[in-house]
């Protein structure tokens, strides 16, 4: 899980970087456009693979997961579910390596990439949310 954190904030450190070389394209991404207010705006029905679908479908089960678990008095099923986000991650970070059309940063498609950043800021969003149900705090890159 906290590996999935850090890659996450890796996936968005390098967005922010690839600023200035992608303005040498034609597509630029200015530093108020990787804001999470900016990228929760973003298009999200560029978002078709199924992985992605299938990604978004378990992040819009969190609010309910941690609901049922602290009623229920069940945490273990927020690390479970953790697990799964992290996994579901991974999976499609591992699509992009495989697919240059799925990575998350395409620099002569800028809605697509605000869609994919977008997604992964969720990621990192609802990882760090959970861990700290744990009193764990979620790194910001692996060493």
């Amino acid at each position: 899980m906290q590996y999935a954190h850090a890659r996450a904030q890796s996936v968005l450190r390098n967005a922010a970087q690839a600023q200035d070389g992608q303005a040498q394209n034609g597509e630029s991404f200015d530093s108020s456009d990787l804001t999470p207010a900016r990228l929760e705006k973003a298009e999200l029905s560029a978002l078709v693979d199924p992985a992605e679908l299938a990604l978004i479908r378990l992040l819009a089960g969190w609010p309910r997961l941690v609901e049922g678990a602290a009623e229920a008095h069940e945490p273990h099923r927020i690390a479970f579910y953790l697990g799964e986000v992290a996994a579901s991650f991974h999976g499609l970070w591992n699509k992009g390596k495989d697919d240059a059309g799925l990575r998350f940063i395409i620099a002569e498609d800028k809605p697509k990439t605000l869609a994919r950043l977008a997604l992964v800021q969720s990621v990192a969003f609802v990882i760090a949310s959970g861990l700290k149900v744990f009193g764990v705090t979620p790194v910001m890159e692996m060493r």
